[in-house]
């Protein structure tokens, strides 16, 4: 399978903004990578112009050593010529074929034999499970076997690159699970290059082996998918990847309250580091009786949020605000006093770059 290259990729719609400016990415051959972030970042655009709906304002779109896109050559290939599946958000299946009928589309577009066609499509629809559907209309099926069938139809072409925007966000809680487990399953079966349009993060580090975090059309970040997680690049991939959300205190030229107590307590271990901003992950948030290494200090609980297999506790400490999560139910109720403490810090600089973090066996980059 090819390397996907976008190098110095911008759009423009007019009037000078952007939806994308001067994206450099490389998506390895054989990756499963994730485009993420809020609404409006420029995800689903990139996407539109790797698939060739899109043509960029600016840059080059290079798959394996064919040029896709090249503003600067005059250089566009349409989307039929391009060898890649796209899947959408909303399924686009054909109402008056049948499943099979479906799946078969794209390959009698291309005049493959119909004996080919047929075994082929088979081939896919077992792939994703709904083979015992095939002569259903798209009427008859629930929204994840429609786009089950969707998938199928990508998978039954064979292309070089799968595309796929956002095609979970119209399914139920239950039935996006499945999908995702389908997803990595189908990626570790077929070795495909992925690329993958979310603005839920659960999808993206769950399934995907490398992530780009975008916001405002530029790349904030690329990395595994747990990497990502525990260094983040900068506040913004901190504070958008993680659920409750990092808390960040602003130092500030005088810092007091709870800005203060962190402040001294790393500048008593990293004696080289001023952060402009210290960052607290919920779920590295402890209650209870603290170790020596750890920083502490006593909270009042404000609320306790059961969700299952895990406690969420709004804390307030020193007049701020902050969560912890538990995964052992939580042994108070609000009102009540208690010890926080945790041993892991994230540091941020004033342009909200990423200096350090510090964790019990000291600082590390």
């Amino acid at each position: 399978m090819p390397t996907i290259t976008l190098s110095g990729l911008a759009k423009s719609y007019g009037g000078g903004d952007y939806a994308v400016r001067n994206l450099d990415l490389t998506v390895p051959d054989g990756a499963f990578m994730c485009l993420l972030g809020p609404s409006g970042c420029g995800k689903t655009t990139t996407l539109r112009m790797i698939a060739g709906l899109e043509q960029p304002t600016a840059g080059t779109i290079t798959v394996g050593d064919r040029v896709l896109d090249s503003v600067e050559r005059g250089r566009y290939v349409p989307p039929e010529k391009r060898e890649m599946g796209l899947v959408f958000q909303n399924y686009a299946l054909w109402p008056h074929l049948s499943v099979r009928e479906n799946v078969e589309f794209g390959l009698r577009m291309r005049k493959v034999p119909a004996a080919r066609r047929r075994a082929r499509a088979e081939e896919a629809l077992q792939m994703v499970h709904v083979d015992g559907a095939m002569d259903r209309y798209p009427s008859q099926l629930s929204g994840g076997q429609q786009q089950r069938v969707a998938l199928a139809r990508m998978l039954a072409v064979d292309p070089a690159v799968l595309l796929l925007d956002e095609p979970l966000s119209n399914l139920d809680a239950r039935l996006r699970l499945e999908m995702r487990a389908e997803l990595k399953r189908i990626h570790e079966e077929s070795g495909a290059t992925i690329v993958f349009v979310t603005h839920d993060q659960l999808e993206a580090l769950t399934m995907a082996t490398h992530v780009a975090v975008m916001d405002e059309g530029e790349l904030q970040q690329l990395a595994p998918p747990m990497e990502m997680y525990a260094r983040p690049a900068n506040r913004f991939v901190a504070e958008f990847v993680g659920s409750p959300p990092m808390a960040i205190v602003d130092v500030g030229p005088s810092p007091a309250g709870l800005a203060g107590s962190l402040l001294r307590f790393v500048k008593g271990r990293v004696v080289t580091c001023a952060p402009s901003a210290i960052g607290i992950r919920p779920e590295a948030l402890r209650l209870g009786a603290p170790p020596v290494s750890a920083w502490s200090e006593p909270a009042q609980v404000e609320a306790v949020l059961p969700a299952g297999s895990t406690w969420t506790v709004r804390l307030r400490v020193l007049d701020t605000e902050l969560y912890a999560v538990s995964y052992t139910p939580v042994d108070a109720v609000p009102g009540d006093t208690v010890t926080c403490w945790t041993e892991q810090l994230h540091l941020f600089d004033a342009d909200g770059s990423r200096m350090a973090a510090w964790d019990a066996a000291g600082a590390y980059a």
